[in-house]
């Protein structure tokens, strides 16, 4: 028996592994993208509630791709929403001069209260 053969049928290459014939496929190169803390984090999420649609991806190469666009959303939706919620809430310059300790306080309330809005906007949806 021949190691490989053409099926001109389908245009696919088997090759034969024990007594069968196996199809030789590979999945296709992507470009590199750096991944930062939301692509992880949408990756973990996709990992364990939507496992098809992440190997769906990585199939067709589409995987790095997408999770680098994830972390560039959630970045800037990030960015955005502290900005928008600091100048709401009145806090500035001024008293992080004044009381930093008060600054701090508030600025991390506003950081947590973004990392969620980010969650559910970005993170752990399709």
């Amino acid at each position: 028996m021949e190691k490989f053969i053409f099926d001109e049928n389908n245009g696919l290459w088997y090759e034969l592994h024990g007594d069968c014939y196996l199809p030789c496929l590979t999945v296709p190169e992507e470009e590199h993208q750096p991944i930062g803390i939301w692509g992880n984090r949408h990756h973990q999420y996709l990992m364990n509630q939507h496992r098809a649609l992440r190997d769906t991806l990585l199939m067709k190469g589409e995987l790095n791709r997408h999770l680098a666009e994830v972390d560039r959303r959630a970045e800037n939706l990030l960015y955005e929403q502290v900005k928008q919620h600091a100048q709401k809430s009145g806090i500035t310059e001024q008293l992080k001069a004044d009381d930093q300790m008060e600054w701090v306080r508030q600025m991390n309330a506003i950081h947590h209260q973004a990392e969620e809005i980010v969650y559910n906007e970005v993170i752990y949806t399709l």
